[in-house]
């Protein structure tokens, strides 16, 4: 086995072992459009469209994957929505 096939082999077994989470946007009668999207170009990095369609998404579907990753990296994003006052969780 050469050098390149380990590390190769190596880099695909830490990819794997690293499950990825989600965070769910859920739909509220109290926030508006403006502030969710505001809100998701802050807390998740969207782009101004990602945030519109997500929340669409969320209008009409009921929720919305606004955000995946490795969980640690979402604590902080979550609780930023959270803060905002968005109805988030990570699963």
């Amino acid at each position: 086995m050469s050098i390149q096939e380990e590390v190769l082999e190596e880099v695909l077994e830490q990819t794997v072992d690293q499950k990825n989470n989600e965070i769910v946007l859920y739909n509220d009668d109290v926030n508006t459009f403006d502030h969710v999207i505001d809100t998701l170009i802050y807390s998740c990095e969207h782009t101004p469209i990602q945030a519109e369609q997500c929340a669409f998404l969320v209008h009409f579907k009921g929720k919305c994957i606004v955000k995946t990753g490795i969980y640690e990296e979402l604590v902080p994003r979550c609780s930023k929505l959270q803060e905002a006052g968005l109805s988030a969780e990570i699963i």
